[in-house]
């Protein structure tokens, strides 16, 4: 039984190459019929510039709360931010130089007066009390500081511990201080005689609110991620235990419902969020450094940057009964603060981006706004129905609402519709007044100067012709006024149809032919629409046909087969025409018309001996009207068709003593000789070797001496000759 042939995916490292190419081509090309281009998700439009507006996590846009820069602080962190009663507004934070950091205020006015200038490398917290005495936290070797009126700021209490995470005051007067590296709650007294409170088998309380129904407190911990309720008695009670690494923030609604954050992998350091790791120096630096500063040898070096942390942020929502619920999480930002707004939905303050987000429900987010710094670290809800935010990376101080801005935009990204294409209708869905659209197109792969200008969209019923120049790239921009809203936009387009291509054409061993083609096994398309499962995208389809993977080819005598590769870069449905013709004659033969395989094996007997080629014709026409269809044409190199067997000339044996001398003489009109045999009365068949040694000719001669048989005076002789085609001879001599 002769075994399968199985053909190489194409001869050469360049041709498998050209195949990759093409598989990525089928897939993301489109064919040449009229496509969409439609951007309604909030991943769409994450990718594109938004200004001024607010995105939904349904992809709905709308104008954003008016942003406003209220104070630079020129220093790279800002942590802490608190409003006393009058409406002035107080912040806090860190640097990379000096022993230092300043206690700024803002009053209604926006004027800046700094406060105090306190020791330590940051301010992380602030609370003030209800005679709007401000109370200051520093770190490294943290200490709270309390300032009165216009007075000198004084140590209130020191917890003898290296961090001071956050401050939150009881209805009774009493300061709790949430602290690191010993896991440790302290209540202070009005009078500032304070003891620990509580204390965790954690590393850091990195985060810290108080129940206002119950006094009772709430708080987060870092490396264990828990979220504990700690009541009047010091008792701590785990409501959670996140699968993240740190809990950064809690908050509580008057209601009694906790809302708490969690970031970043467990067993990934143990360097909190809030806290950046020693900037690299050189060792003489270094040592310089501790001498000038023995007394903070144990202290972090300069601040530079928030560390990258790995796991994104889950946001969960604790009922008072203590039912925990994951409500929220991002793959990448890091949630610094927690608040409300004036309905009670929680804002959450985060980074690398600068976002602001407000859960709207379970199921629904949106993005407010994104700040310039990049983290936005702390949130306070002012008693005006502004929200005032602190940034990092750079520490600034911005108001954001109460009020609307009036006009947004959108600026989307490049669509790259892969060849020169034709725009046609732009429709949207949102408000019918305040939308105006406006699309640019060119030929470079990013919007730049030699771009067209933006053209606007005429707009009637929500939909208008896009007049932008025909090219291969395209992008719009959505304007928003007078409070209108947009969900999302479809762009129809439709590429100019390129021609395809035969690339290359093999003709494949004879005696072999291919499976039967897909069409003949009941596979073919049918008119169905699949959709993915609810809330995943669909993936750009692949004709498995264009794949052109390796090939099994199954014995078959006399059958000769062509394989070739072909590309279309409109992704088009091809079909194929297989002509044949000898070298010496002037008409092309079909031999299959309309096939959808590359492939094709016919059988070989039909035609006599000879030279022959083949072409083959492709034509896009299944995916394009009459007068766009476009073909191309490839022949192939000659090849040979052989099915008749050599001829043996000459054959004689002759008994000469203990031996048979054998001679003979073989010839192939069209092919090369591959092997001689002979058997002896009907015995195995036993190679023969030629008198050149080598099997290398059309025309070979044979002279041998064999060993006679010991019984008998009569030997049949047979010789059998065979040809590279397989194609096979024998003719016989008897020796006495």
């Amino acid at each position: 039984m002769r075994p399968a042939l199985v053909l190489p995916i194409a001869k050469s490292m360049q041709t498998t190459s050209k195949l990759l190419v093409l598989l990525c081509a089928a897939t993301l090309l489109p064919a040449v019929e009229t496509k969409s281009w439609s951007q309604g998700e909030m991943a769409d439009f994450e990718k594109a510039k938004l200004t001024k507006l607010s995105l939904r996590s349904d992809g709905h846009l709308s104008l954003a709360p008016q942003v406003k820069e209220l104070h630079d602080a020129s220093t790279p962190y800002l942590w802490a931010c608190a409003q006393d009663s009058k409406g002035n507004l107080f912040i806090g934070g860190g640097s990379s130089t000096g022993t230092t950091e300043k206690l700024t205020k803002i009053d209604a006015s926006g004027k800046a007066t700094t406060v105090a200038e306190l020791e330590g490398l940051e301010i992380h917290a602030l609370a003030i009390d209800r005679s709007d005495n401000i109370y200051a936290a520093t770190a490294p070797d943290g200490k709270v500081y309390r300032i009165r009126g216009n007075s000198k700021p004084e140590v209130f209490y020191d917890p003898k511990a290296k961090y001071i995470w956050s401050l939150v005051f009881a209805t009774n007067g009493d300061l709790y201080v949430a602290t690191g590296n010993q896991g440790e709650i302290h209540k202070v007294t009005p009078a500032g005689v304070g003891s620990v409170f509580f204390k965790a088998d954690e590393t850091h309380i990195r985060s810290l609110a108080i129940d206002p129904r119950t006094g009772n407190l709430i708080a987060g911990t870092e490396p264990g991620g828990l979220i504990l309720r700690i009541g009047a008695n010091g008792e701590g009670f785990v409501l959670h235990q996140s699968p993240k690494r740190e809990v950064t923030a809690v908050a509580i609604t008057k209601d009694g419902v906790i809302w708490a954050a969690a970031a970043g992998n467990k067993g990934g350091g143990a360097v909190p969020i809030a806290l950046p790791p020693p900037a690299s120096v050189s060792p003489v630096a270094a040592a310089a450094a501790q001498a000038a500063n023995a007394a903070r040898a144990a202290a972090p070096l300069a601040f530079s940057t928030i560390p990258a942390i790995l796991g994104g942020t889950e946001l969960y929502r604790i009922q008072p009964d203590g039912f925990p619920r994951r409500v929220w999480q991002h793959a990448n930002d890091i949630v610094y603060a927690i608040a409300f707004d004036a309905a009670g939905h929680p804002l959450l303050g985060a980074g690398n981006k600068g976002s602001i987000y407000r859960i709207d429900s379970d199921h629904r987010q949106t993005l407010l706004v994104s700040l310039a710094p990049t983290q936005v670290t702390n949130l306070v809800p002012g008693r005006d129905g502004a929200l005032y935010a602190v940034t990092g990376n750079i520490g600034k101080l911005f108001q954001i609402g109460p009020q609307i801005e009036t006009e947004g935009s959108v600026e989307s990204e490049v669509l790259d519709a892969a060849a020169f294409t034709y725009w046609g209708r732009l429709s949207y869905h949102g408000a019918t007044q305040g939308v105006k659209l406006e699309t640019r197109s060119g030929n470079l792969n990013a919007p730049q100067k030699n771009w067209s200008a933006w053209a606007n969209v005429p707009l009637t019923e929500k939909r208008g012709r896009v007049s932008s120049p025909s090219a291969r790239f395209l992008q719009y921009r959505a304007t928003l006024s007078q409070s209108a809203d947009l969900a999302w936009i479809d762009i129809a387009y439709q590429a100019i149809n390129i021609a395809p291509e035969i690339e290359q054409i093999e003709i494949t061993p004879p005696n072999y032919r291919f499976p039967a083609p897909l069409g003949l096994l009941g596979l073919s398309s049918s008119n169905t629409l699949s959709l993915p499962a609810l809330g995943q995208r669909r993936a750009a389809s692949v004709n498995l046909s264009d794949l052109n993977t390796g090939v099994t080819m199954n014995y078959a005598k006399g059958h000769i087969g062509t394989r070739w590769l072909s590309r279309d870069d409109n992704g088009d449905t091809l079909t194929f025409k297989v002509e044949i013709k000898g070298v010496k004659e002037t008409e092309w033969k079909l031999l299959k018309d309309k096939l959808r395989d590359k492939f094709l094996s016919w059988d070989s007997a039909g035609f006599a001996d000879g030279e022959y080629k083949v072409r083959i014709s492709v034509h896009d026409g299944a995916s394009n009207t009459p007068g766009d269809t476009l073909t191309a044409v490839l022949e192939s190199d000659e090849f040979l068709i052989d099915n008749s067997g050599p001829q043996i000339v000459g054959l004689s044996a002759q008994t000469n003593g203990a031996k048979i001398d054998l001679a003979f003489t073989a010839r192939d009109a069209q092919s090369i000789l591959t092997k001689a045999e002979y058997s002896i009365n009907g015995g195995d068949w036993i190679v023969a070797e030629p008198t050149t040694r080598l099997s290398d000719s059309s025309d070979l001669a044979y002279k041998l001496s064999i060993e006679k048989p010991s019984a008998g005076n009569e030997f049949t002789i047979a010789v059998r000759v065979t040809d590279e085609f397989e194609n096979q001879s024998v003719e016989k001599a008897v020796s006495k």
